[in-house]
């Protein structure tokens, strides 16, 4: 199973053909919940200290934002803040109806846990899906709202006719907000998936069946053209510094000669990413506007 490659190069899934199409889906779904007596969509992000990453990603998605006319308000709060008051600072922000969606920058500092979002972020504001009730609620097949990177991987398959239903699939990574929930939302459109990890034995024996290799392992060159079966796909989730440039956790160059189809990195699944998150600030308005998560159906795609 794969995608035809043409002039025996691989085909590069790159995310800025999805983006114009996202676009258009957030704003009609923006309309709509204004119409139904929602409140203009407010992201508030919250940024603890300083952290050149978080900083970074913080500055993509308020690009993002003003692209598709979502209101943003930067939260940032001091390195020593303890965690009672990220405690405090969730729960004034779980009870203000005028914000839509929350997100916590990560990484913490190291006196706070992560676990204390989980534990206090509103599932009904937590456009990222990493509670502990949205995280449930797609292990069970419930509608929720779901982690923006694999949902943003899974459309950019979609945009490209890659077939998911009865594929083999390697995940390699099983972080809460990629790994795992990628291949829960694989499995529920019916692919066979295999999720990887460091503790994998004879990685290569793995991935070398699947139709498709999914890589979110943070270690750049992990995935290289001998351990894929020609024709297969890879979809690199994978942010790496290398000397200085941007790369993923696969090898582009020895990928390139055996897949069908990559994504690059950076100009893959990162355009998209950042406008996932934009439309589950919108979900998570329906799910404000009705008090649970089971309308988030109306904006998020194959939720049914």
């Amino acid at each position: 199973m794969g995608i035809e490659a043409s002039s025996g190069e691989a085909k590069l899934l790159r995310g800025k053909e999805l983006t114009s199409r996202l676009r258009e889906d957030i704003a009609q779904s923006a309309h709509t919940l204004t119409l139904r007596g929602g409140a203009l969509p407010l992201l508030v992000t919250i940024l603890i200290g300083s952290n050149p990453s978080a900083e970074a990603y913080r500055a993509s998605i308020v690009r993002t934002l003003r692209t598709v006319s979502i209101q943003h308000r930067a939260l940032t709060l001091p390195a020593e803040t303890t965690k009672s008051t990220l405690i405090e600072t969730l729960h004034e922000l779980n009870g203000d109806s005028q914000v839509t969606g929350i997100l916590v920058l990560m990484p913490l500092p190291e006196h706070i846990s992560p676990d204390t979002v989980l534990e206090y972020l509103s599932p009904l504001k937590d456009i990222d899906g990493i509670t502990p009730t949205n995280a449930g609620r797609l292990h069970l097949g419930l509608p929720s709202l779901r982690p923006s990177t694999p949902q943003g991987g899974i459309e950019l398959l979609d945009h490209y006719g890659i077939p998911i239903a009865s594929a083999r699939i390697a995940v390699i990574g099983r972080s809460n907000v990629v790994g795992r929930p990628l291949a829960s939302l694989l499995t529920r459109r019916h692919a066979t998936v295999t999720l990887c990890h460091r503790q994998t034995r004879d990685l290569s024996s793995i991935t070398r069946e699947a139709d498709i290799v999914a890589v979110a392992a943070g270690h750049p060159g992990l995935i290289t053209g001998d351990m894929l079966k020609a024709g297969s796909t890879v979809l690199d989730f994978g942010v790496n510094i290398v000397d200085g440039k941007v790369v993923g956790d696969a090898d582009p160059e020895s990928i390139g000669a055996v897949a069908a189809a990559y994504s690059p990195t950076p100009g893959g699944t990162g355009p998209v990413t950042a406008l996932v998150l934009a439309r589950n600030t919108i979900a998570a308005g329906y799910a404000s506007l009705s008090g649970d998560l089971d309308h988030v159906v109306d904006v998020l795609p194959n939720s049914h």
